[in-house]
């Protein structure tokens, strides 16, 4: 943290203080009191300090008119912001900033306290916090000292996913089932092959889990589906085999959702299509099978959007033939699925999709009859909205796989059209332009996913 001007630098808590279970980062309150849980979360880091304070969608503007009793994550990685405080409050009014892409070393935060006095300070005084993966939780005490931080550390990465995600694309067809998998760096850099563990399939779900991980489920593996799942290590590294857990099916999607790290497998094809749900606890632990909502449908698509909350979106239904279909289904933060929402964009499915921007996601590429294999991509808002069709960039194709990578950025990558398999990619930056081909790396297949997890030195 750093002051501008006069500005003292306010006395943080002390070791003490945080150890000795008085007061905590993850229980501060403005009492003092335990009343909470740290939680991760999919693809970045989020920690839920109060259950009585209520989390706001993800800031990415260069301004905010903060609220009393809302906490905020900030995501900086574009531009500093300057928050302005309430121009009156009461004692024990309670605000949370919290350095969202762990960017606030770059661009930092400016707190305008809108008249009031900031830690005994007069608004003359310019208060500025620039240090990456800081927490600022700010009471209001009254005139006299005004608004006093009772926490402004630094938020460990030993409590957190860093922002520096990383992503890993596996199994898939190349003629065959492979259990071959590539993990992509945080710059977007997609490595080699590296060997199969556990048994080979594909059309599989794959999704980030308790923050840091992914797992893969379902799919088939060369002669029937299978309901297995292989957890992969906050290193990248694909574990064996785990028993399935819910029925077997093949062609489905999964999304993580809400701050603790828990994510879902939804849809997919058994003897039909179907709209049955698994959900994933935070230690990657697979439920039995939940009543499906929404259109029964195979070939879908999943991403979180709006830092907590995910969508499935598109596919085939039971209709049958190569039409598809572009109804979506939004995932609340505690992972129930909602009804249709009447599809926008070209109908397709085999298609991918990922989040970018720290909350907002994209679909893209995919299938259709009487159009072929196309490359547009549909854009998803911060509050679930699908957009219309962009227009395609790059090698058209489906059955591939898409993840998101360095915090705010995602990839599509993998695919195939026609008869051709292709290990092509295409960065998708974190305003959601998907750019040109980049030549591929590894073995050319189709019917891959991607899935998101944290690097851990």
């Amino acid at each position: 943290m750093a002051y501008v001007g006069n500005k003292p630098t306010p006395t943080p808590l002390s070791g003490d203080d945080i150890q000795d279970g008085t007061i905590g980062l993850a229980d501060l309150s403005a009492t003092g009191t335990k009343d909470a849980t740290t939680f991760l979360r999919g693809d970045n880091a989020f920690a839920e300090v109060l259950s009585g304070i209520e989390w706001q969608t993800i800031v990415t503007g260069s301004t905010l008119t903060a609220v009393a009793g809302r906490a905020y994550w900030i995501n900086t990685t574009s531009n500093t912001c300057t928050i302005t405080l309430p121009s009156s409050a009461s004692n024990g009014d309670q605000i949370i900033f919290a350095d969202y892409a762990r960017t606030w070393g770059t661009n930092k935060i400016i707190i305008d306290s809108n008249g009031l006095n900031y830690q005994g300070n007069p608004d003359t005084f310019t208060v500025e916090y620039s240090t990456e993966g800081q927490i600022v939780n700010i009471v209001y005490s009254g005139a006299t000292k005004g608004w006093i931080p009772i926490q402004d550390d630094l938020v460990e990465q030993s409590g957190i996913p860093p922002a520096t995600q990383r992503a890993i694309f596996a199994f898939g067809d190349t003629g065959s089932v492979v259990g071959m998998s590539n993990l992509m760096n945080s710059s977007g850099v997609i490595g080699s092959d590296v060997s199969a563990v556990g048994s080979s399939y594909h059309s599989t779900g794959a999704t980030n889990y308790g923050g840091d991980k992914a797992i893969y489920a379902y799919g088939y593996n060369g002669s029937a589906a299978t309901n297995k799942s292989n957890l992969v290590s906050n290193q990248g590294v694909v574990a064996s085999d785990t028993t399935g857990v819910g029925t077997a099916r093949t062609s489905l999607a999964a999304t993580a959702y809400g701050y603790a790290g828990k994510a879902i497998f939804g849809f997919g094809y058994a003897s039909n299509v179907s709209n049955i749900s698994n959900q994933v606890s935070s230690a990657g632990v697979i439920a039995t099978d939940s009543t499906g909502v929404g259109t029964a449908r195979s070939g879908l698509a999943a991403a979180m959007y709006g830092g907590d909350k995910g969508i499935f979106a598109y596919g085939q239904d039971s209709s049958g033939g190569d039409n598809g279909i572009a109804t979506s289904n939004l995932v609340s933060n505690v992972g129930v699925i909602a009804s249709d929402v009447s599809g926008v964009g070209t109908v397709r499915y085999a298609l991918a999709a990922t989040s970018y921007g720290g909350d907002k996601a994209i679909f893209g590429f995919g299938y259709r009859s009487g159009v072929g294999t196309t490359a547009i991509s549909n854009k998803v808002s911060n509050t679930g909205v699908v957009a219309s069709d962009t227009s395609g960039v790059g090698t058209v194709r489906y059955e591939l796989g898409a993840a998101s990578y360095g915090g705010d950025k995602g990839a599509f990558a993998y695919g195939r059209q026609g008869g051709t398999r292709y290990s092509t990619k295409n960065l998708i930056s974190n305003s959601g332009v998907v750019a040109s081909d980049t030549s591929g790396v590894g073995t050319a297949r189709s019917n891959l996913k991607g899935a998101e997890y944290s690097f851990s030195s």
